[in-house]
C-alpha cells in the first residue's frame, strides 16, 4: 500500500485554498491551517468597510471548506516555528504536525513605510477585522458628526492602488447620495474624500487613458485629489504631506504596499525585499525542496505583483508539483500567465486592462469586474448574497436624487 503524502497548507487566502484544493484532489493528506477560522475574499473588503456588505458575504468557513474531501482537515492556530530537520511545525496554540511537505501561504501584512504616526492614527484595510473597525469608526463619526459632537468627518486616503481607489470612489459615492438622506443635519462642508498619492496619476501599474479615465470619474463622484504628493506624518485629526500641506482628516485610510509579517522574521528562512521569503523558480525553498512558498509572501527570482491572480496559480503549481513529487517526480517552474488587471471606481466605472493591450472601461468594465468576483467567491450563499447587495446599492430604485457640493 502507498503511504500517501502528509501537507500542511498554512494560510487559507486565494493561494492556500488553490494548493489544497489542487492537494485534495491528488489524494494527499491536507490539514489547512490559519490564524482564522475563516477565509477571507480581500477584493471586497472595502464593501464592508463602506457599509455595502456584511462580513459573512466576504468570508468563508475553513472547515465547510474542508469538508468538501475526506482526505482534508482544518485547524485553527498560528503557525510559530518551522523546525525543517524533523519536518515539523509548531504552533502558538503549543500543538505540533508533521509533514512530508509543508506550503507557505500565510500572505502579508500592512506596511506603514516608517511614516511617523501612520501605524497609531491610521487604519488598514486588509483583513476581515480591519474592515469592520474602519467601518464602526465611520459610522460613530457620522452619528456624533450629526449630533453636534463632533466638528467634521474628513476622510483621507493614502495610496492610489486599486483599494484606494475602490474605497475613496465608494466613500464619496456614499457622500453624495446617501448622507443627504441619512444624516440630513450634516452640513456638505463638514464631510469630505480625499485620496493622496505620490505619483501624478492613480492605478500606476494601468496605461494613461485608464488613469486619466479613473481620475475623472473620481472628481466627478467629489474625490478631492491631491497628486504627486508624498505623506510625512499622519496626525489623531491631519495628514502631513512633505511640502508642508496640512489636510485634515478625522478619519485615515492607509492603502499602501504590504510587507511581510513580523513572525516571517523567526522561521529561518532566507528573505528578500519586502521581507518576502526566497524562492526558486518551482517555488520551493533553496536547499528545502519539500518547503514551497506562495502568494504574496513568495519571493521569486521574478517578483509577481501580489495580487489574487499570481497567488491562485502559484497556489495550483505547488498543488500539482507536490502530488507530481510525492510519486517521485521533480518540480517544475512557475509559469505565470497574466490575465490582466481591473479595478472599480464607483457605479458602473471601472478600468480593465488584459495583457494582450485590449483595455476596457465604464459600465461593460464594470460588469466584468461584478462577474469575475463573484465567481471567485466561496459559496452559493456568498455570491448570491453579493449579487443582490450590488444589485441594491448600484441598480435598486433610489429614493433620492440628491447630492452635495463641494
Amino acid at each position: 500500500m502507498v503511504q500517501r503524502a502528509r501537507v500542511v497548507v498554512v494560510g487559507a487566502g486565494f493561494a492556500g485554498l488553490a494548493a489544497t484544493r489542487e492537494l485534495a484532489r491528488s489524494g494527499a493528506l491536507v490539514t489547512l491551517v490559519d490564524r482564522n477560522p475563516y477565509s477571507t475574499f480581500q477584493p471586497l473588503l472595502y464593501q464592508v468597510a463602506t457599509a455595502g456588505m456584511g462580513t459573512a458575504d466576504v468570508s468563508y468557513p475553513t472547515r465547510t471548506f474542508a469538508a468538501k474531501w475526506p482526505n482534508v482537515r482544518a485547524r485553527r492556530a498560528a503557525l510559530s516555528k518551522i523546525m525543517p530537520e524533523e519536518r515539523r511545525v509548531e504552533f502558538d496554540d503549543g500543538g505540533s504536525l508533521d509533514y512530508d511537505y509543508l506550503v507557505l501561504a500565510t500572505g502579508v501584512t500592512t506596511n506603514w513605510l516608517n511614516v511617523q504616526g501612520a501605524k497609531d492614527n491610521a487604519l488598514p484595510i486588509y483583513s476581515l477585522a480591519d474592515a469592520a473597525i474602519l467601518r464602526r469608526r465611520l459610522q460613530h463619526y457620522l452619528e456624533d458628526t450629526a449630533a453636534g459632537r463632533r466638528e467634521s468627518t474628513h476622510v483621507v486616503v493614502v495610496g492610489a492602488g486599486a483599494t484606494g481607489v475602490e474605497m475613496a470612489g465608494t466613500l464619496a459615492e456614499l457622500r453624495r447620495n446617501t448622507l443627504p438622506l441619512t444624516h440630513p443635519e450634516v452640513r456638505p462642508d463638514q464631510t469630505s474624500v480625499t485620496l493622496v498619492e505620490r505619483f501624478e496619476y492613480v492605478l500606476a501599474p494601468y496605461k494613461p487613458r485608464l488613469r486619466d479615465s479613473a481620475a475623472k470619474a473620481l472628481r466627478k463622484r467629489g474625490v478631492r485629489l491631491r497628486l504627486g504628493a508624498t505623506v510625512s506624518g499622519v496626525e489623531p485629526d491631519a495628514v502631513l504631506l512633505e511640502d508642508g500641506t496640512r489636510l485634515d482628516s478625522d478619519v485615515t485610510v492607509w492603502a499602501l504596499g504590504v510587507t511581510a509579517p513580523p513572525e516571517a522574521g523567526s522561521w529561518g528562512l532566507e528573505q528578500g525585499k519586502g521581507g518576502r521569503i526566497t524562492v526558486t523558480e518551482a517555488l520551493n525553498v533553496p536547499g528545502r525542496p519539500e518547503i514551497f512558498v506562495v502568494g504574496d509572501l513568495a519571493g521569486p527570482p521574478h517578483p509577481l505583483p501580489q495580487l489574487a491572480q499570481p497567488a491562485i496559480q502559484m497556489g495550483k503549481h505547488v498543488g500539482r508539483e507536490i502530488a507530481a513529487m510525492a510519486k517521485g517526480g521533480q518540480a517544475k517552474p512557475f509559469s505565470y500567465k497574466d490575465p490582466g488587471i481591473m479595478a472599480t471606481v464607483g457605479k458602473a466605472e471601472a478600468v480593465l486592462q488584459l495583457e494582450n493591450g485590449l483595455t476596457m472601461r465604464g459600465l461593460p468594465a464594470w460588469l466584468v469586474w461584478i462577474f469575475i468576483h463573484v465567481a471567485y467567491l466561496l459559496g452559493g450563499r456568498n455570491r448570491l448574497s453579493v449579487l443582490l447587495n450590488f444589485f441594491w446599492r448600484y441598480a435598486g430604485p433610489h429614493r433620492s436624487r440628491a447630492s452635495v457640493t463641494q
